[in-house]
């Protein structure tokens, strides 16, 4: 069963679509479910100023994405790399177990998205945000991000 809040964020996702001039762009996604989750980020200042996704996938994935923009919209890049799965399941009231697996994309599609920032800027991601995960899933490459 789902919250009231997946609902509401899944019928009324907001942020969705794209920035033509995104300054950091992150597409993760995971095959044995087939969610797919791009994220578009634009930064001044080093402020997230906008966020936006493109998501294929089902509720709890679209639920994720759009809560993970609000998280991140108007907070500093330093903010933005503290997300974690757990704090996007808390901030729509949790998600089945099954599910969970959406909020890590969501996680990782956001500092995908940092990582292809700092690349721009000619910066190794690396160090600053660990290991960003282009594996299927987590549970397949055994790494924890």
């Amino acid at each position: 069963m789902y919250t009231e809040q997946v609902m509401e964020h899944f019928t009324n996702p907001r942020n969705m679509g794209e920035i033509p001039d995104a300054d950091g762009i992150g597409e993760v996604g995971n095959a044995k479910c087939g969610d797919i989750m791009k994220m578009y980020l634009k930064i001044e200042n080093g402020i997230i100023v906008d966020c936006k996704f493109k998501t294929y996938g089902c509720a709890s994935a679209i639920a994720t994405s759009s809560i993970a923009t609000e998280m991140v919209k108007g907070h500093s890049i330093e903010e933005a790399m503290t997300l974690s799965n757990k704090a996007v399941v808390e901030a729509l009231g949790g998600l089945p177990a099954h599910k969970i697996h959406c909020s890590v994309l969501a996680e990782q599609a956001i500092k995908a998205a940092l990582a292809d920032y700092y690349k721009k800027q000619g910066i190794d991601p690396e160090p600053i945000l660990g290991v960003t995960c282009e594996c299927e899933s987590c549970e397949s490459c055994g790494k924890h991000h």
